[in-house]
């Protein structure tokens, strides 16, 4: 599938919901992708991508924005603290906040460093014990703890089980964004972005779709 039929996807998911396909981010997630399969996309103009490691990262985006100019780079996958700094020099957004011991790591380093990326709670709504994220019961409260710490949480994410109907756990995410004054959503890959786009999705993280399986 091409980076055009996605757009059309989520543009046609979003018409039927009566949204704007204008509003919502598509995140190419490049993680683990050989150069030969980014490049196309960037040549083809776009400019938002999803990395999971830092150190992966950090050895390609650097010289693909010297030669592109200004890219969107978000963080999906966990985020140990001892590689925060290097995170937030990084990305854009960071879209696994997930526990208070790293909210106070990014709350110091961005009094440190005078700036800080967007940031996701990322919200375990299986919760799958094998998991990151915070608890469905806790969410509100961190969320309170990471405002009350001045961070820029700008929304929510999560990574519904494989085994279950993603639906129920999109529609919890939107409540609880509602209910917490969040208007963005991380939610959705690749085979259920359309869903995810139903229940308010504003970031969808589509991968194997666009790049094709890693090898």
């Amino acid at each position: 599938m091409s980076l055009d039929e996605i757009t059309t996807r989520i543009d046609r998911a979003a018409s039927a919901h009566g949204r704007d396909g204008a509003s919502i981010r598509l995140i190419a997630v490049s993680k683990e992708q050989p150069a030969d399969r980014v490049l196309p996309v960037l040549r083809a103009g776009h400019r938002l991508f999803g990395e999971n490691r830092v150190q992966e990262a950090a050895g390609k985006w650097p010289d693909w924005r010297a030669e592109f100019g200004p890219l969107d780079v978000h963080l999906l996958g966990p985020l140990q603290s001892n590689k925060a700094r290097a995170a937030m020099e990084l990305f854009q957004a960071i879209h696994s906040l997930d526990r208070p011991k790293l909210a106070q790591t990014l709350a110091r380093l961005a009094q440190d460093m005078g700036q800080c990326p967007d940031l996701f709670v990322q919200v375990n709504t299986g919760a799958e014990p094998q998991k990151a994220g915070i608890l469905p019961d806790d969410a509100d409260d961190f969320i309170a703890q990471c405002r009350a710490l001045d961070l820029p949480v700008v929304g929510l994410m999560c990574i519904p089980p494989v085994d279950e109907d993603p639906a129920a756990h999109f529609d919890a995410l939107a409540h609880m964004a509602a209910r917490n004054g969040l208007a963005s959503l991380s939610m959705g890959m690749s085979d259920d972005f359309e869903t995810a786009i139903a229940h308010g999705a504003t970031h969808v993280r589509v991968g194997s779709a666009i790049f094709g399986a890693r090898r």
